[in-house]
């Protein structure tokens, strides 16, 4: 998330994330200073964030080889979780059991199902309190010790089979085809979902026309008038009430979500009906299945072949289990999160209408530029500082027109990081590969999702992404991003979308033009503009 944030995003966040957090520019920086200063948990945390992001552990790297900056503090105790990383994981294995998923997705359905619930009642300071306290709810399902070690038994078997396969036979980043269109991943559904929308609005012309000049955000209600038309809001309707919660920038609870927005979506439709025949989406995700089985048997058959083969086979069949298991898992706590996000932020809209009418403010988005703690101090004393909410709207303003660095240090110095690498074609773009294999295409730079117009092999290459970029992914056949890493949502729905993918490409969207044509290699982790 690098786009600037209003101070109510920054602050629900704030309360949201375990970890100490800065902020600066309107934007929040994970605070590494107490880790890196101990030798104790410094080797760990460098070594987390240089996994994730190379130009992050250079940065850092940087600071302490200067040897003018950190002085090491006294080791209290023998480790801990590197900051900015997630709670250690309960030590006990974890059973490769897909229940355990099911049971998980379940309580957190079930939780926000509560909430939707009992939201509902809420007003004034209760509503505020009530928030806050199922902040708490949120917090507990999000660093759940078991939902934790899940994804980090997936990450795990990622690594060793990424690892062994190198070393036994020579394949590079073979877990990116293995973990093609495993099962629970809310977010790679999301995208093979709004294909099935697409065939339904395909069938009537009148309908699709009418979405070519369409503008406003009340055109579903305009949609019964023509033939077909109520089979298509319903389909889109249904479509939004799964994922309608979702929007570019989701952590930040003041964007605007596609159900409020749904026109957003109306481009990437039209781009689906016209690229795509009838059901693509389930093509898209057997053609994954099929593939990611091919590679098993192709790794397996050859591994047999060696000395000590069978139970090398058997520790890579069991490893290959474990990885499909559990690695969609990876998207839904956020999807959980979200989902909660737009249940507080409809209450706060409710609730700063109810200002509006009592003349406290002006306009309902007021409520967006104060503080959580700030909206309490309003409702409590039915009082607002006009200029404080002027103020802050010029200061997001020029917010976002700075491009945060990496690494910031308390003195205000962006340090900047580099890719140590010597492996890469000269002239080539570096950074990151997150999903393996090699793509030549058109570049599309798309900075805002809403003026996508992708077409049959383009190559999308933009700041970063986040799960609301996934229906673009159905449409292109590889993804350049500024940043990213390892784990983040881009990287892995690449890989179950078979996208090559590199993420961390310091300026791509400035050094790459809309139209070129480039190369991607996700195995080795560079970008070519072609001639």
């Amino acid at each position: 998330m690098t786009d600037a944030m209003k101070p109510l995003g920054l602050s629900v966040w704030q309360l949201t994330t375990p970890r100490p957090m800065a902020e600066a520019g309107g934007r929040l920086f994970v605070d590494v200073t107490q880790a890196l200063a101990s030798p104790a948990s410094r080797p760990g945390l460098l070594e987390v964030m240089g996994r994730g992001d190379p130009l992050i552990g250079d940065a850092l790297q940087t600071i302490l080889d200067r040897g003018d900056f950190i002085p090491s503090l006294p080791d209290e105790s023998p480790g801990g979780p590197p900051a900015g990383g997630a709670p250690s994981p309960a030590s006990a294995p974890i059973e490769t059991d897909p229940a355990i998923v099911a049971e998980l997705i379940g309580r957190n359905r079930a939780s926000v199902a509560t909430l939707k619930r009992d939201i509902r009642t809420r007003f004034g300071s209760a509503l505020l309190d009530f928030i806050l306290a199922d902040i708490q709810e949120l917090r507990r399902i999000l660093f759940d010790p078991q939902s934790h070690q899940v994804f980090m038994s997936a990450m795990e078997a990622a690594s060793w089979l990424n690892e062994q396969l190198l070393a036994w036979l020579g394949e590079k980043n073979a877990a990116d085809t293995l973990t093609q269109s495993v099962p629970h991943n809310v977010t790679s559904e999301m995208g093979l979902a709004l294909l099935d929308v697409a065939d339904v609005i395909r069938p009537h012309p009148d309908v699709v026309a009418f979405l070519q000049h369409v503008e406003g955000e009340g055109f579903l209600d305009e949609l019964v008038k023509l033939a077909g038309g109520r089979e298509a809001r319903d389909a889109i309707r249904a479509w939004l009430d799964m994922y309608g919660m979702r929007c570019v920038g989701e952590i930040d609870i003041t964007r605007p979500r596609w159900s409020e927005r749904p026109i957003t979506l109306v481009p990437i439709l039209l781009s689906h009906i016209e690229n795509f025949e009838p059901g693509a989406g389930e093509r898209r995700l057997e053609q994954g299945r099929q593939g990611a089985q091919k590679k098993e048997q192709e790794l397996l058959k050859r591994l047999r072949a060696l000395p000590d083969g069978e139970r090398k086979a058997e520790e890579l069949k069991s490893m290959i289990d474990r990885v499909c298991t559990f690695i969609g898992y990876r998207e839904y706590p956020k999807y959980g999160m979200v989902s909660r996000y737009f249940l507080y932020k409809q209450a706060l809209l409710e609730e700063a209408e109810r200002l509006v009418q009592g003349h406290v403010l002006r306009e309902k988005d007021d409520i967006f530029y104060l503080r959580f703690e700030e909206i309490q101090d309003v409702v409590r004393t039915q009082r607002a500082d006009d200029q404080l909410i002027r103020e802050r709207k010029e200061a997001f303003a020029s917010y976002q027109a700075l491009t945060p660095p990496r690494v910031l240090t308390s003195d205000g110095e962006a340090v900047a990081g580099a890719y140590r690498r010597d492996d890469i074609p000269a002239g080539a773009l570096v950074g990151l590969p997150v999903s393996a294999g090699t793509i030549e295409g058109r570049a599309r730079v798309i900075l805002d999702m809403a003026e996508a117009d992708l077409e049959a092999g383009d190559i999308l290459v933009t700041a970063f992404t986040d799960p609301s970029w996934t229906p673009l992914f159905v449409a292109i056949t590889g993804l350049v991003t500024e940043v990213g890493g390892l784990m983040t949502h881009g990287a892995v729905i690449a890989r179950e979308y078979g996208l090559p993918a590199v993420v961390g490409v310091e300026n791509a969207t400035r050094l790459i033009r809309d139209g070129q044509r480039i190369r991607v290699d996700g195995t080795d982790g560079y970008v070519e503009i072609l001639p």
